[in-house]
């Protein structure tokens, strides 16, 4: 990642705001903090995070229905739980909506650095298609094997969260609502050069492997995908 990792920080505590920002600051993160989960949105609209630090309890919103929140808007942002109350019964249920750690409170600032740097190190896929159930599958499905996943189901997002730049690998559909696919992948071998890419198409008469091969991509998957292959292609990629 060659930009400052992006941290947001919220809890009703303002000193641990403070102080944490400080620290995380002095450690190259650009961070930001909030008091609440109104204000957090608020953030949201006009920033995106690699890591957020969320407090469970909370006045207005409980640190799991926030995270909801922000992967419903930026599915890549890695969460993590910080309670006083490690089994609550809402700290259990975060991990179903996809919150990757507990920490207990008070904050162990060792183990806290440590887990965001893992969480800094998981590869970042980029996921391009306007099917938003077969993106929510997949989306847990690399998540749970370890990737964070972003997701755009048109061109126009799709080119926009390129900007942002760190994806290993980006998977694209060959149909998308404003147009066809392979501009998806001419903008990353202009912006992301360096990512891998995997065509995806449910018509194998729309691409051939002819095609692919004078593309220079990296692999074709049919729709619908035999999972376990497509698993084990995404990983195999992704140590490439």
């Amino acid at each position: 990642m060659n930009r400052a990792p992006t941290l947001l920080i919220v809890d009703d505590e303002a000193d641990t705001c403070r102080n944490l920002a400080d620290i995380f600051s002095d450690l190259g993160y650009t961070v930001d903090t909030a008091y609440d989960g109104a204000t957090a949105l608020a953030k949201l609209e006009h920033a995106r995070f690699d890591v957020a630090l969320l407090d469970l309890m909370m006045p207005d919103m409980d640190g799991v229905s926030l995270y909801q929140e922000i992967k419903r808007r930026h599915p890549e942002t890695v969460a993590v739980l910080a309670t006083a109350f490690p089994n609550h019964p809402r700290a259990e249920e975060s991990r179903k909506s996809g919150m990757w750690q507990i920490v207990p409170k008070p904050l162990d600032l060792k183990h806290l650095l440590s887990l965001f740097d893992q969480a800094l190190r998981l590869p970042v896929v980029l996921l391009v298609d306007d099917d938003v159930d077969l993106c929510a599958n997949l989306w847990d499905l690399l998540w749970e094997r370890g990737f964070r996943v972003s997701i755009a189901h048109d061109i126009h997002s799709a080119t926009e969260r390129l900007q942002d730049g760190g994806f290993q690998i980006v998977l694209i559909d060959m149909r998308l609502p404003d147009g066809d696919g392979t501009e998806v992948f001419r903008a990353v071998k202009q912006v992301e050069s360096q990512a891998r890419t995997i065509l995806m198409t449910g018509f194998q008469a729309e691409i051939s492997r002819e095609r692919l091969q004078s593309a220079e991509a990296d692999a074709i998957c049919y729709k619908p995908f035999n999972v376990p292959q497509f698993l084990t292609l995404v990983e195999r990629l992704s140590r490439v």
